[in-house]
Parts: C-alpha cells; structure tokens; sequence
C-alpha cells in the first residue's frame, strides 16, 4: 500500500516536474505549406523568436500536400505534449472538412486552438492591360466581356476560388475559373496575362507595389492598412466579406500548463512593437490578437458559414 502510494506520488512530481521543464527538447513547428508563401514566411518569422521565448529551438518542417490534410493529420496524430504544433491557414480548419468526401481527421475535434496569429487581405487585382481602374469598372466590363475573362486561383475550392464566386453572384457576372497549384504560379500567370484577374495575398503584393499589377479591391471586413486608398467588397455588396487568418494549433489533450504558456507567450509576441512591424512588413499580414474563447467561437462560426460558400460554389476536391 505505502509502495503504491510512493510510486503515485512520484509519478505525479515528475508530471509536474516535465508540466513546469516544458519544452523539454526542440519544438516541430508543422506547415501545411511549401516554402515561399504567407504561411511560410510567417513561420520562418514567428519559429525563432517562439523558440528564444520557450529556451528551446522550434524548427519549422514543412509538410505540403492534400491542401494541407497531411501536415495537419500529422499534428493531430503526435504526442500532445507541446513538442509538435501547427501553424496553418483557416482554409485547413474550416474549409477543407466540406471540400472532401473523406476527411483524414475531424478539424474540429483533433485539433485544438492554441492562438490566432494574423488577419491577411485578398485583393482583387487585374493585369494592368484591362481597361479597368475601379471595382465598379470591372463589373461592367465583366458584363461586356464576352468570351468570360478569366480568373485564377491558388486552387480548387480555395478561398480565391469561393471569394470569387461569390463576387460573381452577387455581381451577376461570369468569369472562367482556371485553379494553379499555390499563389506563386496564379500570380505568374496573371502577370503574364494568361488570366485577367485573380484574389491574391502574400503572393501579389509586391507586384501591386511596383505597378506590375492593378488592385481594384479588399475582400476583408476592414479596409487594409497595406492599401488604405482601396475599398472593400462590402461597400459595393454588403455582407461580402472573407478575411483569411493563419493560426496556431496543437494536438488535442495538451497540458492545461502547456497551452497556457504557448498562448501566453504567443500573444507577448503580437503585442511586441518590434514583432508585429516585422509581419507587417511580410506585406498583407496584421496582427491579430484574440481570447481562446473569441478563436473557438471564430473558427466554429466560419466552419458553418463555409459550409454553406462550398455547396454554393459546388466546389469539390476528390
């Protein structure tokens, strides 16, 4: 009895003990990403100054593949213990369960919220050659044009993809959705006028800076610090509005102590002056900053509004 009692207690002290050594070795950071892009480069930002906060490298292992089923099952399978984390789109979380038949994992219920991270802004931009300068301008020339201009996206079922129809709805226009594999090769090809227009992030900023491309519009529900001259969907189609977030997540079951010091040391980042310049500076990324109970309530929410967006658009992914 005294024995079992003995090895109760020790087994408690070093859970305690490992619950207040966390991390105890280098932390995974996964990205459903390859390098280059939003989510990417927001690690690469993010991983080190985590790790000088923690006492512990994080390092980022990117894991493409399956619009981001395999980097996110893989988070979802490890330990929860802290070691593995994710930082992702909401596209993985509360889109992707309606796009598929078949989900490898329940985003919702595999998967728990550590912290939000950044807002992003899609803009929609044209090629230069398009006689249009304003958003109204494009609706009309939209209507003229006849075959339908084409419009790309970073893929099948992406937000450019349903950000997009839902403009085309609400705009009684048509367009021909030509899907590219990531934002770097639909920007490419919107440069080269392949296509006409396209909601880009990360991947078109730098190129509407330079004046290789004409930005016409925001799809969030704020006007964008990055384009304070540009207006939102929703000042011509009230209600249209999709702002993108990227987030921090982990396998459910993590420690109370655990989750506790991700979110705390997170959130000490985003309010550091010198950090959120940085991510700003990435181009079309603001801070955001949110309460475990204010992330949980925005991901249910969007999970049940992109329900709706996906059956709309008929968007599938096999």
């Amino acid at each position: 009895m005294v024995r079992t009692l003995l090895a109760a207690v020790l087994v408690f002290i070093s859970t305690l003990a490992e619950g207040q050594q966390y991390p105890l070795r280098p932390v995974r950071l996964l990205v459903p990403n390859p390098p280059g892009g939003a989510t990417d480069t927001l690690a690469r930002v993010f991983a080190p100054k985590l790790g000088e906060a923690l006492g512990q490298p994080v390092i980022v292992d990117n894991r493409p593949g399956s619009n981001g089923n395999v980097a996110s099952e893989a988070a979802a399978r490890a330990a929860p213990d802290g070691h593995t984390l994710l930082l992702c789109a909401d596209a993985q979380i509360v889109i992707g369960p309606h796009l598929y038949a078949r989900m490898p994992l329940d985003t919702l219920k595999e998967l728990e919220p550590v912290a939000s991270l950044v807002n992003t802004q899609m803009v929609l931009s044209v090629n230069p050659a398009l006689p249009v300068r304003t958003l109204q301008e494009f609706v009309e020339h939209a209507r003229r044009t006849q075959p339908p201009l084409a419009y790309a996206s970073i893929g099948n079922g992406s937000q450019h993809h349903l950000v997009m129809e839902m403009l085309k709805a609400r705009a009684g226009i048509d367009l021909l959705h030509v899907p590219f594999k990531g934002g770097g090769p639909a920007t490419v090809a919107l440069l080269a006028g392949e296509v006409s227009v396209m909601f880009g992030g990360n991947s078109v900023a730098g190129h509407i800076k330079s004046g290789r491309l004409r930005a016409l519009a925001v799809a969030g529900k704020q006007r964008s610090p990055a384009y304070p001259e540009l207006p939102k969907l929703s000042e011509l189609y009230p209600e249209l509005e999709v702002t993108p977030w990227l987030g921090l997540f982990a396998p459910v079951g993590l420690p109370a102590s655990v989750l506790s010091q991700l979110r705390k040391e997170t959130n000490r980042l985003l309010a550091d002056s010198d950090f959120r310049e940085k991510i700003r500076n990435l181009g079309g990324l603001e801070p955001y900053v949110s309460t475990p109970e204010e992330f949980a309530a925005l991901i249910r929410a969007e999970h049940a509004k992109y329900a709706q967006i996906v059956k709309a658009a008929g968007a599938k992914v096999d």
